[in-house]
């Protein structure tokens, strides 16, 4: 399993003898539909044999879970309405010993990743990483080990493949620019909206139009399409 061996040394981690669901199936929660949607539709993308059920909100979960039965694998986005994942993470531990559970997340502070693994979870995957690094992670973690990638800093050089492009190449605004800016580094439309003092119905407008220049459906997608790119804002420098 050497080829999971990125970051931080990659460790089996200790499974229950709780009984999985009868129909294996991955779990998504995120409160943010387009996300969750698009999280939902790659895993489908890779995991064909697998269903996939789509929770967006924290008291939907366990109700699920006993309905359903353990999923073999859960992916938690970090930031939810009531707060951080950290509490739901304990309790799913206990629930389901024997699922991985792996948080997603935009942030790229060590401690937030720290504080996951503390709290229980077997993996924590940059919303910003690549399709095929999210492959790679979700494989790791049904086969039972564990996920910690270090952060990506932004001190580093951009890869040379990488070419930069403006807001006004990609045929957006500069408040749509901006926009798009966060969404790459993962940030939700609510703390989008706090940043820039805006409604959280304008920036669900202005995804709509970034969505329908870009020729994307989510934003997974329009974050795929902007791979071997690098965003330039006059302002923020190249992202």
């Amino acid at each position: 399993m050497a080829k999971f061996a990125l970051g931080a040394a990659l460790r089996p981690y200790p499974s229950a003898d709780l009984a999985m669901s009868p129909s294996p199936y991955a779990l998504v929660l995120d409160d943010h539909p387009l996300v969750a949607r698009g999280v939902a539709e790659f895993l489908r993308s890779r995991l064909p044999r697998m269903e996939v059920a789509v929770a967006g909100r924290t008291e939907d979960v366990l109700p699920l879970v006993a309905e359903r039965g353990a999923p073999a694998i859960a992916l938690i986005d970090f930031w939810l309405a009531e707060g951080a994942a950290l509490d739901l993470i304990a309790q799913l531990r206990q629930h389901c010993p024997s699922s991985a559970l792996a948080v997603i997340s935009g942030d790229d502070d060590p401690n937030v990743m720290e504080r996951v693994r503390q709290a229980g979870a077997h993996g924590f995957i940059h919303k910003q990483a690549p399709p095929e690094t999210f492959a790679l992670a979700v494989e790791a973690l049904l086969c039972g080990l564990a996920w910690f990638e270090p952060p990506s800093h932004s001190g580093q050089p951009p890869r040379s493949r990488d070419l930069p492009v403006t807001p006004t190449e990609l045929g957006l605004s500069m408040r749509q620019g901006e926009i798009l800016a966060l969404v790459l580094q993962g940030l939700p439309n609510k703390r989008i909206a706090l940043q820039y003092d805006l409604s959280e119905s304008t920036v669900k407008e202005h995804m709509s139009a970034i969505l329908l220049r870009l020729g994307a459906r989510t934003r997974v997608e329009a974050i795929t399409r902007l791979r071997g790119r690098r965003l330039v804002l006059p302002s923020m420098g190249e992202l």
